[in-house]
């Protein structure tokens, strides 16, 4: 990935490697925030600052400070401190600025800390060999592939609240939620040849 240039980094992040439905993480927020659009953005948003911020600061951390001390079996201890850190600046940005979304939030906005779609970018950024700004880029990328998959899942569960199709009971609400969401997982891995 290092080769490859800012816009094809980005791009590569955001669908063929997108964080949610090809790399299969960060599927708590993504089935418990989608019911409602406006949630499914807010915390979309908020994950993605996060997720930003947590490259900015463990990418120097790790390899100015970790690598030069032999420090990298501390790797993953320190950069859920730093991302637990960030996560509570965002809460309180929340709690004085919109009320409304940390209240609907709940314990998701607090679950950031140990999402692992945050903490997987940290670490893929450093072990990718990227440089500061490709970090960045790659950072960005899969911040707004979150943003998409929340807000594709949340559409596709308000179309499948208001159809008139009648699904067999034994596949009603979590079933067919899982199948829908193995579907998008399909087409996003139609992308994978797209960039090489």
């Amino acid at each position: 990935m290092k080769d490859l240039s800012l816009i094809n980094i980005f791009l590569k992040s955001m669908l063929v490697d997108n964080v949610i439905l090809t790399q299969y993480l960060a599927l708590c927020p993504f089935i418990g925030m989608t019911k409602d659009s406006s949630k499914a953005w807010g915390m979309g948003i908020a994950t993605s600052f996060v997720i930003v911020l947590a490259v900015a600061v463990t990418w120097p951390l790790y390899n100015y400070v970790m690598v030069p001390n032999g420090l990298e079996f501390l790797q993953t201890l320190i950069f859920i401190l730093v991302i637990a850190c960030l996560v509570q600046l965002v809460e309180f940005y929340l709690k004085k600025c919109a009320p409304a979304l940390y209240s609907a939030m709940g314990v998701y906005l607090a679950l950031i800390t140990t999402n692992c779609a945050v903490l997987g970018t940290s670490l893929n950024s450093c072990s990718e060999n990227l440089g500061y700004i490709q970090s960045i880029v790659y950072a960005l990328g899969i911040s707004c592939g979150f943003v998409l998959s929340m807000m594709v899942m949340s559409g596709v569960r308000k179309k499948l609240a208001k159809t008139t199709f009648q699904t067999p009971v034994f596949m009603r609400g979590t079933p067919i939620l899982f199948i829908s969401a193995g579907l998008l997982s399909l087409a996003f891995m139609g992308f994978g040849n797209l960039i090489n």
